[in-house]
């Protein structure tokens, strides 16, 4: 089995639900910050979720890159750096095409940013 499958994400509130289908679509598991229950609430309680739960953050909040505020270990973070203007559709594409580029890789203690038609990966 792949890592790929073992990944879980859990999509903040700054980020379209659609992302969610299309991740679970894909064969990832995937959760909206709505269906837990956690909108509106400080980013260090997303966090905590996410970790209690073994979930990756996926956001556009440039708050979660501070290495400082969230250190490994965690189960990854992914930045979403994209154009304000880009549509749905072309960021759900920037993100599942970034995510095939990681697959099999371990993405714990990782932060990922993805930006348009590249990735930047620190460990």
């Amino acid at each position: 089995m792949s890592l790929k499958n073992d990944w879980s994400f859990l999509v903040d509130e700054n980020t379209s639900r659609s992302l969610v289908s299309a991740l679970n679509t894909a064969g990832y598991q995937a959760e909206h910050i709505y269906t837990a229950g956690l909108q509106g609430h400080p980013d260090a309680e997303v966090y905590s979720y996410a970790q209690t739960h073994k979930q990756t953050v996926i956001t556009l909040d440039l708050g979660f890159a501070n290495i400082t505020r969230y250190p490994p270990p965690h189960f990854g973070i992914i930045v979403l750096r994209l154009p304000n203007s880009m549509s749905t559709a072309d960021l759900i594409k920037e993100v599942i095409n970034g995510l095939n580029a990681l697959n099999d890789q371990d993405i714990a203690n990782t932060l990922i940013i993805v930006e348009p038609g590249r990735l930047r990966v620190r460990r």
